[in-house]
């Protein structure tokens, strides 16, 4: 299994969802991060803090050539919607497991800068009949990024 997060990102760095990455189906890829891939927050608030704040405070904000927060939800909730029911297990990156969680729980979109994702913790969320459940304050788990269908 790779790493819950590519090297960039892992050195705090914007990721880009064609650099390779984590497998996965293509819903569950990491946030396109546009022009600031590669680049640290850091760097990118030096030339574009108006840009960094509206991201870090308008979900529907996109970093130039991009993906907005609340599009990245509104795509992994999609595959979530779609998956068969079964369990399903992934490995995809903390900018996914958060707006998996936002999605599943129906929070409002500004919650997703509210979780924090450990990297190669293990999330479970379950669900029958489209209702959604957290499982929260679960011990090492066999799959970082484990998810159970909806049955």
């Amino acid at each position: 299994m790779r790493p819950p997060l590519d090297a960039a990102a892992r050195q705090g760095r914007f990721g880009n969802p064609e650099s390779g990455g984590i497998a996965g189906p293509d819903g569950l890829r990491g946030l396109d991060a546009g022009e600031w891939a590669g680049r640290t927050l850091e760097e990118v608030a030096a030339a574009d803090p108006a840009g960094v704040h509206a991201w870090l405070t308008d979900p529907a904000y996109a970093p130039p050539g991009g993906e907005s927060v609340a599009a990245l939800i509104a795509r992994v909730g999609a595959e979530l919607a779609g998956l068969a029911p079964g369990t399903h297990r992934f490995v995809v990156e903390q900018a996914v497991v958060r707006a998996a969680v936002v999605h599943a729980l129906e929070l409002p979109a500004p919650a997703f800068w509210r979780l924090d994702v450990r990297p190669e913790s293990v999330t479970t969320l379950t669900g029958r009949a489209g209702r959604w459940n957290l499982l929260v304050g679960q011990q090492n788990g066999p799959d970082p990024a484990t998810r159970s269908g909806p049955n």
